[in-house]
């Protein structure tokens, strides 16, 4: 992955912050939005910026699950394999996904970084289970067919912008 850095916009969330050490959850999630996960080298520039070491810095992005320290795909599928949504089949959708994006339990975001595949503990729509999100607009009641058109619909709706 060749995420080209713009540090401008980084300075802008910093700015946004005024570089307070206790905004850094603020600022990891902020610079997550933009670059789709967190590049090694903003996590340094940030802590230069802020004045905090990288170790403090990486610790706080290894702890919270949310961040990632790999490059994840424009739409990121969450597939809940909690206890609800387990009982009710998640995984064959789970498989579907992978298959149809040729992605498997190492590898999870496509090489055209549209997409990224990941299963949690828990959404929290229990009621609605099997449940998925994608870039967490909640998908109700899936199946591994609807699963796999919402794939393709989002794919042509892509290349339509292009």
């Amino acid at each position: 992955m060749n995420t080209t850095i713009i540090y401008g916009k980084v300075d802008q969330i910093l700015n946004r912050y005024g570089n307070k050490k206790s905004a850094l959850i603020a600022v990891l999630q902020e610079v997550q939005k933009e670059y789709h996960y967190l590049p090694q080298e903003v996590l340094s520039y940030i802590g230069d910026k802020m004045g905090i070491s990288r170790a403090r810095i990486f610790g706080v992005a290894t702890f919270y699950e949310n961040f990632s320290l790999e490059p994840k795909g424009k739409y990121v599928i969450k597939i809940c394999d909690g206890t609800a949504c387990h009982v009710k089949k998640s995984i064959p959708i789970l498989n579907a996904l992978r298959k149809e994006l040729g992605l498997n339990e190492n590898k999870r975001t496509t090489d055209d970084m549209m997409f990224t595949v990941e299963t949690v503990s828990c959404l929290g729509a229990c009621g609605l289970a099997p449940v998925i999100t994608i870039n967490d607009k909640v998908y109700p009641k899936m199946t591994p067919e609807a699963a796999i058109r919402l794939v393709k619909e989002i794919r042509e709706a892509n290349r339509l912008e292009d």
